[in-house]
């Protein structure tokens, strides 16, 4: 039984948006395409904390068409471009509460074969260890912006998921110059794990990938 829309919005209302980026750590991220389904485990996790988040979108109540994703309901997709690259986050708080938490890195399970030819890279962590690089092997499109999870080709699988065996945190990658929030420690992934960004090499877990 596939899970609902209800139900991820009752998850991602669980906690604090803090809380919730590390809740979705195992949790596994399925993109229906044309040739098939592909899926992977969420293994990187980044929170932003509205209004008060100088390095959020909305950092003192900002509002404009661009992130009017953000203040929608919990479970809404906002995906916005930084350069070139698209990035994804999930909205985790009741609407008008501009919360969300970005999804920074995948482990592909479903479809590798996809995420190769959407990608093409030598080394295969490479593919998803960034925010950026797994949209483009996933191939999610932006016009799933402002949409909702589980009512399109886009969908949260809660009841099929890995567990860390130690989750870390750190501060947040690429937001210099935010005051106390560039080193606030909200980014949060699975110890050991070689899809993780910036994962030394010296601390994969070779075995279980950082899962119980």
């Amino acid at each position: 039984m596939q899970t609902t829309f209800n139900e991820v919005q009752k998850f991602l209302l669980s906690g604090t948006t803090a809380e919730i980026a590390q809740k979705l750590l195992g949790k596994r991220l399925c993109f229906q395409t044309k040739t098939g389904v592909m899926t992977a485990f969420i293994v990187e996790a980044e929170a932003y904390i509205g209004p008060k988040d100088q390095a959020a979108h909305a950092f003192q109540g900002h509002r404009t068409p661009k992130n009017e994703p953000l203040y929608h309901e919990a479970g809404t997709i906002y995906i916005y471009q930084m350069r070139t690259q698209l990035l994804l986050n999930l909205i985790t708080q009741k609407e008008n509460d501009p919360q969300g938490v970005l999804i920074r890195a995948i482990q592909p399970e479903k479809g590798l074969t996809q995420f190769q030819k959407n990608r093409e890279v030598h080394q295969l962590f490479e593919l998803t260890n960034g925010p950026g690089k797994l949209m483009q092997a996933f191939g999610i499109p932006k016009i799933l912006k402002g949409s909702r999870l589980n009512e399109g080709p886009l969908s949260l699988d809660l009841q099929n998921f890995k567990i860390p065996a130690v989750i870390k945190e750190s501060g947040r990658i690429g937001v210099p110059n935010k005051g106390i929030w560039t080193n606030e420690p909200l980014r949060y992934f699975v110890a050991g794990n070689p899809y993780v960004s910036r994962m030394r090499k010296r601390d994969i877990d070779s075995k279980n990938y950082g899962w119980q």
